[in-house]
């Protein structure tokens, strides 16, 4: 075993992560996220997958619309396969042990290490002075939502792995300074062909539900018809597709839409590009169409029966959030202890 490894062989393997439910799950959500979730439940780990609700509010969010996409986005796990017997499915901000933690790795996390981070770069931009304070902390945030319940695997985009390196170095200084081994060394999880799902519009540019373009994207929520429109709409270059992944370079059009089959059909590109290599699109795309119908609309579907009852949802967010809580409060009790908090008696 390396020495990287070593410092989780004593703790359980368990797997955290989670999407913020600030509107509109698309298929890079799937993709790139949900669709990994499933695969791991089904490895018989313990998994932990949150409504970060608490991230979600780093930028405004109607209060309203906060509700009802978090129910929104807990529909979309349950309908792609999460099986709330199987996974802990709750909203982070009703396990307080996530802030708690977090307030306690804003003061061991450096603000130089916050300043690095490139996603605070991106949505800050040339206004990072009115930019909220939560927005720039949140790593610290997102390295408490991992650690709390000594999750060992993370399960992230690529856009996120930069994230899981800070909560190991948040837990690595932790461990350092109060001179104990109490937090594991997280991993990244990223795998798959579709880990970034790009616009449908535009190669270049992640797909995104803030996009103003709605057919830029597909939504979890959308129809048949509206899926396979979409992508028959989807732009393209005017070349056959390649037989091997190399004759994808410099073409994102057509290697996003190899990419999308490819994360559908639970296959490598290469063997996605065997077997469509020199088909043009007009003969590909509706393959695509077919696929992506077959795999989405059930999704779309048993996601607007579950918004039905809202209630429902609300159950099951709270016993999740019940069981999160009987792993995370003894982790916050030896924590508030390791530091040298008092606690009630």
């Amino acid at each position: 075993m390396s020495t990287e490894q070593a410092p989780n062989a004593n703790f359980k393997p368990r797997v955290f992560s989670g999407i913020q439910p600030s509107g509109g799950l698309t298929l890079g959500n799937y993709l790139g996220a949900i669709k990994r979730f499933v695969d791991k439940q089904e490895e018989g780990i313990e998994t932990l997958y949150c409504m970060v609700d608490m991230h979600a509010i780093t930028v405004w969010q109607d209060p309203a619309a906060l509700r009802r996409q978090t129910r929104e986005l807990a529909a979309g796990y349950i309908a792609a396969g999460l099986d709330p017997a199987k996974s802990m499915l709750y909203n982070q901000s009703q396990v307080t042990e996530h802030v708690q933690l977090g307030w306690i790795f804003n003061c061991v996390a450096r603000m130089g290490w916050m300043g690095r981070m490139t996603q605070w770069k991106d949505k800050a931009g040339k206004n990072a002075e009115k930019a909220s304070l939560g927005l720039f902390a949140y790593p610290a945030l997102m390295a408490a939502d991992i650690l709390v319940c000594h999750a060992t695997e993370v399960p992230v985009g690529e856009d996120q792995k930069q994230h899981v390196e800070l909560t190991r170095d948040i837990a690595a200084k932790f461990n350092h300074d109060y001179e104990t081994d109490f937090f594991p060394m997280p991993e990244p999880l990223i795998q798959g062909a579709a880990t970034r799902v790009m616009s449908l519009r535009d190669g270049s540019k992640k797909m995104s539900k803030s996009d103003p373009s709605d057919a830029s994207r597909i939504n979890m929520t959308d129809d048949a018809d509206t899926i396979a429109k979409k992508i028959r709409k989807a732009k393209t270059d005017p070349d056959a597709l390649p037989s091997d992944a190399k004759g994808l370079e410099d073409r994102p059009e057509a290697r996003n839409l190899v990419n999308i089959y490819a994360g559908l059909a639970d296959m490598s590109v290469d063997q996605v590009l065997a077997d469509v290599g020199g088909k043009q699109f007009g003969e590909f795309k509706p393959m695509l169409a077919d696929l992506a119908v077959a795999k989405l609309s059930p999704i779309s579907t048993e996601m607007g029966r579950l918004m039905q009852d809202p209630a429902e949802i609300d159950r099951t967010l709270t016993a999740g959030a019940n069981r999160a809580r009987d792993i995370a409060a003894p982790i916050m009790d030896r924590v508030y202890n390791i530091v040298g908090m008092v606690r009630p008696v």
